[in-house]
Parts: C-alpha cells; structure tokens; sequence
C-alpha cells in the first residue's frame, strides 16, 4: 500500500554529532550524549534523526574525509556506543539515517595508501589515475576559489589522482565493479546494526564514470539501481534520500522511470526558488519552481529544506536573482562562498522572527517531507569568524550555563556563540522551554500540525489564484479531505482573494487559531494576511480544483 511508505510524510531532524551533546567532557559531541538528548528529539516530534558521518575520519572535513567505513570515531565514542543508541532511538520510535560518504575516501585511507605504493597493488583501480595531468584539470572543481584542480600529483605514486573535492579526499572509482561489491557491504553493514536508510553524499559524482580530460562525464544510473536493489533485499523499509543539486529535467533519472532510484531527492531547485521569493515578496520564481518539480514517481518524495550543513547554494538562479538574494540575505563578502552561495544560519539571515515563521510554516507546507537543520528550531545564529562552511557548525546551545550546556570541557571542537543576539545566553533549548511564546515551542506546534495534515504528503496539488503575487496559496486534497495554506511574502498585510468555485466550500476552518473563513454565495474567500503571516486551513472535498489531466 502507498500509505505504508513512512517517508513521505517523515519529518527529519539533521544532528552533526560532533556539535549535538558532550557526555565526557572531552569538547566532543558523543553518542552517549546524543543518547541524553533523544527525550527533547522525541518531544519535539521528529519521526527521523540523519547523522552526519561519525566513522573514523583525520577530521579535515567534517568526517566527510572517511577513512575506516565500518567503525565509529574515538571521539564519539565506541560501535556498542552506536548500537546502544540504534536501542534508544527504537525504543522511542525514532528512525535513523546516516550518511553514506562513497564518493571519495580520506587520503590516509588503508586502500589509497595500497593503491598510491605501487602500479600493481590491489586497490589502485580503486581510485581514478592519470599519468599526465589532463586537460582541464582546473575545471570542476566543487569548491571553486578554494581548491584549484581537480587532479593532484602524487609523489610515490608518480601520477596524478582524481578529487572533485579537496585534495585530501580521493575519488572512488565506482567502474570498478570491486569497489561497488564494498559500498554494499558497507550498506548491508549499517543495515544490519538498525539504520533506516542513507543520505547519499554528493550522488551525481558518486555515478559519475571519470575519463582524464572531461569536466562533466556522463553519469551510470546502472549503479544507483544497483544500490536500490540491495538495500530492498536487504531491508524492505530501507531508504536512500539522494543528495543531488540539478535542474528539474536532471532530476528524473536520480528517481528511475520504473521507480529503482531513490526513494528521496533534496529539492535544491525549489530552494533557491524560495529564497528568491523571500527576499522579493514576489511567489512568480518559486511557483515556476514548484511546477517544473512537480512529477515523480508515485513512491518517491522531494525532501524539502530551508538550510542545511553546508553553504545555502543560490548556483541554479540566475545572476539576477541570486544579487537580489545576496542583497537581502547576505550583503557583505564575509557572509558569500564559493561565489554561489551564503555561509549563514536561517535566523541570522532572515533577521524577523515573523519572517522566519514564515519560511518554516511555507517549507513544512510544500510537496514533500520536511527536513530541519539542528539549532534551528530555537533560531541559532553564525558564527562568522569560522572559515568557510564551519559558520553554520556551531555547538547546540542548550541552557545558558557555561559552554551552552554543550560540554565541560574548556576547549570545544568548535566554539560557542557567546557575543551578540544569537549568544547561548540569549537563545537556548532550556529558556526557550519555559517561555510558552518561544520559537521552540511554535516549532513544536507546527510539527504536529503537520502530521494532522497527511494531505501534503500523499496528496495531489494545485496552486490556487490569489489575485495577488506577494501571496502562495496551495491546495491539497487526499481520500477526500483538503487542507489550504496561505503564506503572505511581504510585510505589508494582504489581502488574498480564493475563489473556490463552488458554495458548498462555504467555510475555511483555520487549524491554527479559533478562526474560521466564510465564502460569499459564489464561493469566494476574502482572507487577511499580515505582514509575513500563514493561514493553515482545512476545507471539505475541492477535489474539482485540481487539473484534469
């Protein structure tokens, strides 16, 4: 049955363990202390918590530099530390999803250091050589102004190897049909110690088949169904949600025609849309972007997101509206990265509390499943001064006693927002509790309200003529229930106009006040919005709204 696939409507929670909770007091974020921190998960409602990589790692990358797949970094503890907390998270219902780094390895990984010592050593086709550096070389380059190659030489191989990332991580060379046969095991691992599924890291690079001299080679979907069929062997209720920032029409194959691709795809297109329409008052770009996104398998679903732990990747706008983006969300330099995109927290970047309601009420209401960012139901800020991506890395900020709560220890991995209006002092889980007009509790509401609204998960929808471009009003309808959402984009109020053609949709029950919205006798609705506001509503059948295709 459809309705038994528990990811369409999954609200999922994205921790870094390393900045979630410290239970040693050695500065470093343990699963002993993420296990203390499951109550607060489970209180808050989330269905699924995605772990950053916590595997051994030399930490140049945030562990996104692997270098031992089957084991849990010292820092965070021990692997019966990680079963311990698969018991705890079960027990309170909790699924959990980690992320599956294949793309590249860490340098100091046994293979590379194998497959670097000689021509003839088992695991250099691991990786992808070339004895001269290849044209192009210094195109590709996934953090471009910072790395500037995408082959590096290595002395005691004598030959240049492939990196789209930094240099100290090594591509995989996924046409070795060995190195396929390990990702399974390294899934069927996981698998078998609970997980409900993988966050492919960078899967476009990941089913790329790399030839010396081309910047963009085609990419092997063969692969990705290859992983789909084993973890569907393995664990029938299994996921992959697929890390890949491409335009609508690229995004199909990621899915698969007959449905073996992922099960879900972050919506980056949707999100730059979004942001652009935030920063304009003007839904034109973001419907245009709900539109072109709107087909895919009946099984699959879009993971929708405001911010995640990387940069805020503004790429697939045009030079225009990413301007008007960076005007508003990110003026000065410091805050821009990579020349595409802002380094900063959703809270610090918006600046409004209404502003920020607003984008959280308008991406839990898009087609799709939810997915928050640690921090942000409490509205942390950045921290600036961090180079690069680490701005947005901050440890949780607990409680207003010393290291935010975070940690005993002195000396943090990162360290703690103690200045200005996104102090610890100022924003924190355990003021925020105790305050019943808090951000966190206003998350925690909306959370629940969006499980009381099935409809925009298995749904169909249709965006509804507001007369005014400032307003999105949506529609769901499902086994026949509805449900409404209005999202006014600017700070003036508004007035949207619903014509819901008929006069039996008499009344518009407002889920999240005491309210109600009455029709004329033509079945048109004349609704106020404030400044920034959302207006969530449930209607009887409008089944008719849809487009009869």
């Amino acid at each position: 049955m459809i309705e038994e696939l528990w990811y369409k409507n999954a609200i999922i929670y994205s921790l870094d363990l390393e900045t979630f909770m410290d239970a040693n007091g050695d500065g470093v974020g343990d699963f002993t202390g993420l296990n203390r921190r499951l109550d607060y998960l489970q209180a808050l409602g989330v269905d699924a918590v995605w772990l950053a990589p916590f595997q051994p790692t030399p930490n140049q990358d945030n562990g996104y530099d692997i270098k031992d797949y089957y084991g849990v970094d010292p820092r965070h503890g021990s692997s019966g530390d990680f079963v311990e907390f698969m018991h705890q998270a079960n027990k309170r219902g909790i699924k959990v999803l980690i992320d599956l780094v294949v793309n590249h390895t860490s340098i100091k990984h046994p293979w590379f250091q194998d497959a670097r010592s000689s021509e003839d050593s088992l695991y250099r086709d691991w990786y992808i050589w070339s004895k001269k550096k290849p044209a192009n070389s210094d195109k590709g380059m996934a953090f471009p102004g910072v790395e500037k190659t995408t082959w590096t030489y290595d002395k005691q191989a004598q030959a240049y190897y492939f990196h789209r990332f930094y240099s100290f991580q090594p591509d995989l060379n996924m046409d070795n049909e060995n190195v396929r046969a390990e990702i399974r095991r390294i899934m069927g691992y996981w698998l078998q110690l609970g997980v409900a599924g993988f966050r492919v890291d960078a899967l476009p690079f990941v089913l790329e088949s790399t030839e010396p001299g081309t910047v963009f080679p085609p990419m092997n979907f063969d692969y990705l169904r290859e992983m789909r069929r084993f973890l569907q062997w393995r664990k029938g209720d299994a996921i992959i949600l697929g890390e890949a920032n491409v335009l609508p029409e690229e995004s199909y194959p990621f899915f698969g025609e007959d449905g073996e691709g992922v099960h879900l795809l972050f919506n980056f297109f949707v999100n730059q849309h979004l942001f652009h329409s935030l920063a304009t008052a003007d839904t034109t770009s973001l419907i245009k972007a709900l539109e072109a996104t709107r087909t895919i398998p009946i099984t699959a679903q879009w993971a929708n997101f405001l911010r995640n732990h990387d940069e805020l990747d503004l790429g697939n706008l045009t030079e225009e509206q990413r301007q008007a983006v960076f005007a508003r969300f990110g003026p000065d330099p410091s805050m821009q990265i990579y020349g595409r995109g802002l380094r900063r927290r959703l809270a610090s970047m918006i600046g409004s509390r209404q502003q920020t309601e607003l984008a959280y009420s308008l991406m839990f209401s898009l087609p799709g499943a939810p997915v928050i960012r640690y921090g942000d139901e409490i509205g942390m800020g950045d921290d600036l001064t961090l180079k690069e991506r680490e701005a947005v890395r901050t440890p949780m900020q607990w409680c207003s006693d010393p290291q935010a709560g975070f940690s005993a220890a002195e000396k943090l991995v990162h360290p703690i927002i103690d200045e200005g209006p996104y102090a610890f002092s100022h924003v924190n889980v355990e003021a925020q509790r105790r305050d019943s007009s808090s951000l966190l509790k206003w998350m925690t509401m909306l959370i629940r309200l969006r499980k009381e609204c099935p409809e925009i998960g298995w749904g169909q929808w249709q965006i509804l003529s507001t007369e005014r471009t400032e307003v999105l009003a949506m529609h769901y309808s499902w086994k026949g229930n509805s449900v409404v959402i209005l999202h006014n984009f600017d700070h003036h109020p508004q007035e949207a106009i619903l014509n819901l053609k008929q006069p039996k949709a008499s009344r518009l029950i407002d889920l999240m006040n005491n309210e109600q919205s009455e029709a004329d006798s033509q079945g048109v609705h004349k609704i106020m919005l404030e400044a920034y506001g959302y207006r969530w509503f449930r209607a009887g059948d409008l089944s008719h709204l849809l487009n009869k295709k």
